[in-house]
């Protein structure tokens, strides 16, 4: 097994290899949404290892993918087959393929992208199904891995299926996007030079995807980097969006305009205000969408603090995605240098400040551990208070602690020290104090500030009771 390559993935790893050496029966699940890097885990991780291994094709008919079938089997076992009419008959032939493996050896078989193998009327889930639950499932030696980007298909067929594969899967793994420190490893091994501020903003432009961190150049830098790869007349990530979700959801136009309408609301939205913005029933089809959403990586459901369950908002927390709708789509032929000239643009600058924060959320464990917390039980959440005849009260992230303690977060994204002056204390002031009044709780009240750089000490810095930069998200 090859681990050289792999940046990252760590925990990942540590599952794979318990569950190889398990000696049992395996059914392991690997989804995630396109790009995340499903394939290049799982090939470079058992390279050289596999019994069988084929791939899916998107919207490709039977015919072409029952040829890619035995193309495939004919390179592992070495013998000519007819191509299956049908997938029983190619079910069948792997099966007698696994059969004549040598006894006691480990199987490793991955079918990567399998929802595509399941085209209309092609009956490849039931010819499937049979083979696992009348053959494969019997097979000590047998490690199967599937792995697929349409999340709603691998939820519905196989984690959360009713019938045949009810509680089959014994691994799953749902792959998420780099941290910082993983995107930082990453870079340094493509020898991209960033400092770790230009690595956060890439990061809240593009999420830590591979793919797209792939297409960096190390001759370019971050800002130059980005027109190549958003503007432009032909923009490396060209059509992406389109691709993006149409792969991960069988019929994208209601996904997609959950996601529009969350894009335009930075605090996310509540159920009722989606209903508003979209005209999407209220029913259980909603769910099913905000679900699947969420299962995917690209919405994230919270609390408001002290809130009932029915108060769940849902954010856009997919980077590319916020990005793409923010400054990308509906704006072909925008100027080749268009995110370099917008440096100092007042919407670019409002964008930082959202992403940064929408950052922080995604490095929760990073936080934990440099406030020093990591083995206390915590909640996050987020709070507003609408006060009359004044501004809302806002906080970005509340942890609540085990310990009686609560960590008021506040985040701000800026070229240097953040400067806390004597408005933005008696801004903070009233925070902290609003936020006692309303919720009535008796806990401890910690404010925190997560920066670029950290805190300026000064008169007014003393408000300030635990003080994390960047570096601090990077661990």
């Amino acid at each position: 097994m090859d681990n050289t390559e792999i940046i990252g993935r760590e925990a990942e790893r540590e599952l794979l290899k318990r569950t190889y050496a398990s000696g049992v029966n395996e059914f392991v699940v690997v989804y995630g949404r396109r790009r995340i890097g499903k394939s290049f885990l799982i090939n470079k991780y058992f390279e050289g290892q596999f019994a069988f291994y084929m791939t899916g094709l998107y919207q490709k008919p039977k015919n072409f993918l029952l040829s890619s079938f035995a193309v495939a089997l004919h390179e592992y076992s070495g013998i000519e087959r007819p191509v299956p009419k049908n997938w029983m008959q190619a079910m069948t032939q792997l099966k007698e393929h696994l059969a004549n493996q040598p006894k006691g050896k480990r199987m490793v078989v991955f079918i990567d992208e399998m929802p595509w193998l399941d085209t209309p009327k092609s009956d490849f889930y039931a010819a499937f199904e049979w083979f696992w639950n009348g053959w494969a499932a019997n097979q000590n030696n047998l490690m199967m891995i599937v792995c697929g980007s349409a999340t709603t298909w691998i939820t519905e067929k196989l984690l959360n299926d009713k019938g045949g594969f009810f509680n089959r899967a014994t691994l799953r793994i749902a792959l998420r996007p780099f941290t910082l420190h993983e995107t930082e490893q990453y870079l340094k091994s493509k020898n991209i030079v960033f400092s770790r501020r230009e690595i956060a903003e890439c990061y809240m432009t593009m999420g830590g995807i591979p793919y797209y961190l792939k297409q960096i150049s190390p001759s370019l830098g971050y800002n130059a980097n980005i027109d190549q790869m958003f503007f432009g007349q032909n923009p490396l990530l060209d059509g992406e969006f389109k691709a993006l979700f149409n792969t991960l959801f069988k019929n994208p136009e209601p996904y997609t305009c959950i996601v529009e309408a969350l894009a335009k609301k930075n605090m996310g939205l509540v159920r009722k205000e989606i209903i508003a913005a979209t005209r999407l029933s209220d029913n259980g089809v909603l769910s099913r969408l905000l679900d699947d959403l969420c299962a995917s990586g690209i919405v994230s459901a919270y609390n408001y603090f002290g809130s009932a369950k029915k108060d769940t908002v849902y954010q856009l927390c997919d980077f590319y995605t916020l990005f793409y709708l923010r400054f990308v789509k509906g704006r072909s032929g925008r100027d080749e240098h268009f995110w370099t000239l917008s440096i100092d643009n007042t919407s670019r600058r409002a964008w930082a400040g959202y992403t940064f924060e929408l950052l922080c959320k995604y490095h929760i464990a990073q936080l934990r551990r440099a406030i020093g917390i990591s083995d206390v039980l915590t909640e996050c959440s987020t709070w507003f208070h609408k006060q009359d005849g004044r501004r809302g009260c806002q906080i970005d992230l509340v942890i609540a602690r085990r310990d009686e303690v609560i960590n008021l977060c506040e985040m701000k994204f800026c070229a240097d020290e953040y400067e806390i002056d004597a408005a933005d204390e008696e801004n903070y002031r009233n925070k902290i104090e609003t936020f006692r009044r309303v919720t009535g709780t008796k806990y401890a009240l910690h404010f925190t500030m997560v920066t670029t750089y950290g805190i300026k000490k000064n008169t007014h810095s003393g408000i300030v009771q635990k003080n994390i930069a960047l570096d601090d998200l990077f661990c």
